[in-house]
């Protein structure tokens, strides 16, 4: 009789330790949903998951995505299975992701519970509805006005770029958004899927991931685009002045930073709202384009550079349990070769730290603030460093204009609008700049972004953002400063390949910013024999050899231009590139 209740107390106790290992995996607000009764939507992340190393540098972009999108398939149709199996079975609504190893799911949560529990599963994510947009119209100016490029346009000298003959010939760009009014003038011509004024093909060129309203909106208010469109439409206005300034041109009007690139773009937000989901479904099409029957998928046919004018605060929905989902979308897209160019967030006047809207702080993102026309730092940018996920990375990247934007909207007329919404299609359309500068670029997604870095105008700050002084280059105001695309191009055409292939193991570099010396450190049997500095246009600068074997040298930089430089440090069977920073 004594035994009974140990017994008993082990059976409970082993029960309650069960039912806690299956919550522990549930989104905590999706079980507040639940708990108002009846179905609910959300996301199943799959425990075995691809993650990319550094590729070949020598591959082409096309490769690239090839190998990335292949990859991601079949590790999602292997995986899934097994779960797509029991959705269909219970006759369960569900849409499989491969862009990341995920499923949807709308059911009741008895199914859930079953699906939280299994092996194959790591986490049960809500699909929260999330307000996206956050950007301010200043005034309408109705009508064109004349060739003279926009003075943002100016700013970074686009237009001196022009001038060499390098206008984005040769790229795609693209973007997610609140759609694209694609028969405007300054957009038309540009659209990928525009053939002549008779002809026009959707296929590959537009997707819309917006299937329904969006859970903020009842039923009774319909979207006044629609959903599941076969061709462009905008059901905002947002997405067709961001794209206005990525590619837009025409007799009157000079908008465009990179005007003879081609576009292609995807729906991902129902009136300013989007959810998880729809963001996955966008980046998914992105990495491999497929018709209007959802078929025939082809990363051959994927953009350059997508840009993310769009950003989500923990106010307005984003938590921390769907960052990491959202950071490895990103870094997959990186690695199949596009440049992901997301806006810092308009958070500036609550100071230091507040970049904290995915995917705006992610280490992947290439994130933009923005400046004004007096070439300073607008009061709404947002700043560095990253606070919410404790990291400290320094945020925004780099800087672009951002107020007093005018740009293309529905209808065909023209808006000043406010933003770092405005600014990150700047830096976009400069990368199309790049490229068709020097079409070996492409798909070089980390060399691009160095290129940026490197060249743009420094510019500082008296703000002082934690232990990060707002005078040193990189600050958390600016970044690496205002993007200037000659010198940008110029530094594109110098630059020379196979000076960057990674290999796989990692290097501690201390301290990076440096004024003087600098240590490289290994681990293991990765002894270092040979440190050499590169300019990114491959040209060596400086070299530290070691005389023994150690996993430690130290190497002087005073000698160098305050700048950024790569590295390549050489063991015995590996080499290592990374990325310096002399102040």
């Amino acid at each position: 009789m004594h035994m009974k209740f140990p017994v008993i107390c082990m059976l409970v106790c082993l029960g309650w330790i069960s039912v806690m290992a299956q919550y522990s995996r549930v989104d905590p607000m999706l079980l507040q949903r639940f708990e108002k009764g009846g179905r609910a939507e959300y996301i199943v992340l799959m425990k075995d998951r691809v993650k990319f190393g550094h590729l070949p540098a020598a591959w082409s972009k096309e490769q690239r995505g090839n190998y990335v999108f292949s990859t991601l398939l079949a590790k999602a149709e292997k995986t899934q299975a097994p779960v797509i199996s029991l959705l269909m079975a219970t006759n369960t609504p569900h849409q499989s992701f491969y862009v990341v190893n995920a499923i949807k799911v709308t059911s009741g949560m008895e199914l859930m519970k079953e699906i939280a529990y299994r092996d194959d599963v790591e986490l049960v994510l809500d699909n929260t509805p999330m307000k996206m947009l956050d950007y301010e119209v200043s005034r309408d100016f109705s009508s064109s006005r004349g060739g003279e490029p926009e003075w943002g346009l100016k700013m970074i000298k686009a237009d001196s770029v022009w001038a060499l003959g390098y206008r984005g010939q040769g790229v795609v760009i693209s973007g997610q958004d609140t759609g694209y009014e694609w028969g405007v003038s300054p957009l038309k011509s540009k659209y990928r899927g525009y053939v002549d004024s008779t002809l026009t093909n959707h296929n590959y060129n537009w997707h819309d991931a917006i299937h329904k309203n969006n859970p903020i909106f009842p039923d009774s208010v319909l979207n006044n685009c629609g959903y599941s469109l076969a061709e462009p439409c905008d059901d905002n206005t947002h997405g067709t002045h961001t794209m206005g300034t990525m590619v837009g041109e025409d007799d009157q009007n000079s908008i465009g930073v990179a005007p003879d690139a081609r576009w292609i773009g995807c729906r991902n937000m129902d009136r300013g709202w989007g959810q998880p989901t729809t963001y996955i479904e966008c980046f998914e099409w992105l990495l491999a384009p497929y018709d209007l029957n959802g078929q025939n998928a082809d990363p051959a046919k994927a953009p350059h550079v997508i840009n993310n004018s769009w950003y989500c605060s923990t106010e307005e929905g984003c938590n921390p349990s769907n960052f990491a989902i959202m950071e490895e979308v990103v870094n997959n897209l990186r690695a199949a070769g596009v440049v992901v160019v997301v806006s810092a967030g308009n958070s500036g006047n609550e100071g230091c730290g507040s970049v904290t809207g995915p995917p705006a702080f992610f280490e992947g993102s290439f994130s933009v603030g923005a400046t004004n026309s007096n070439d300073m730092i607008a009061g709404f940018s947002s700043r560095g460093p990253v606070v919410i996920d404790s990291s400290l990375r320094l945020k925004p990247n780099v800087s672009a204009p951002g107020v007093g934007v005018r740009s293309v909207v529905r209808g065909g007329g023209f808006a000043f609008f406010n933003g770092t919404s405005m600014a990150g299609p700047h830096v976009a359309g400069l990368v199309g700049l790049i490229i068709s500068a020097n079409p070996a670029l492409a798909g070089r997604v980390e060399v691009i972004e160095n290129i940026i870095e490197s060249t743009a105008d420094a510019k500082t700050d008296t703000t002082m953002c934690g232990n990060v002084p707002g005078m040193s280059i990189p600050n958390p105001i600016y970044g690496y400063g205002r993007v200037n695309a000659l010198a940008a191009v110029r530094k594109a055409l110098e630059f020379t390949t196979g000076v960057t292939d990674p290999a796989p193991f990692e290097v501690s570099v201390y301290p990076n910013p440096t004024s003087g010396w600098v240590s490289f450190a290994t681990a293991g049997d990765h002894t270092v024999g040979e440190v050499q500095i590169f300019t990114l246009s491959g040209s060596m600068v400086s070299r530290s050899m070691a005389n023994k074997d150690t996993n430690l040298l130290e190497l002087d930089m005073s000698g160098l231009a305050p700048g950024l430089y790569l590295y390549r440090l050489f063991t015995k069977n590996h080499t290592v590139t990374g990325k310096l920073i002399r102040n």
